[in-house]
């Protein structure tokens, strides 16, 4: 069975989460939302798995920080893809992470929702948790590498 495209609608709209619709070959559709403020995120039912919503956030790591991170020792660098792999499994979360050379350049986090399962309740709850995949990574990396400030993200987001 298909996902109802005009209730996911509905129900982003009711939240005030839309940024806009883009077009894409391989999707049914495909959203571009704002979770939370101006952090964008996906929100994607694929061709070729009519019954799954996808919840995606790509996030890249900024120049900045991919030069500390090159400056840093090798073992350093492991420990830190073994940290932020850990985290994202705990949180039952998909991920891919790009590291060449044990480099953090970009980590995409993934959660899907079949459609037998799909409410707005299990909707936003699941944005919450993509982005709080994302948040932990931003921690774990300012954290390892003493990069990020502290008020570049709250503390809670409820």
């Amino acid at each position: 069975m298909a996902i109802d495209e005009e209730q996911v609608k509905n129900w982003l709209l009711d939240e005030g989460l839309i940024r806009e619709k883009i077009y894409d070959e391989n999707a049914n559709f495909h959203y571009i939302i704002n979770f939370p403020n101006n952090n964008a995120m996906d929100i994607i039912n694929p061709k070729s798995k009519e019954d799954v919503l996808i919840i995606g956030c790509a996030t890249e790591v900024s120049h900045e920080e991919q030069n500390i991170i090159k400056n840093s020792p090798k073992e350093m660098n492991q420990e830190f893809i073994w940290k932020i792999r850990f985290s994202l499994n705990e949180m039952l979360l998909d991920f891919e992470l790009e590291h060449p050379n044990d480099q953090l350049t970009r980590f995409i986090i993934t959660e899907d929702i079949f459609e037998d399962g799909l409410t707005k309740h299990v909707l936003i709850k699941t944005i919450k948790k993509v982005f709080k995949g994302k948040l932990q990574c931003i921690w774990i990396l300012g954290k390892t590498y003493g990069s990020i400030q502290n008020n570049d993200f709250p503390d809670v987001l409820d």
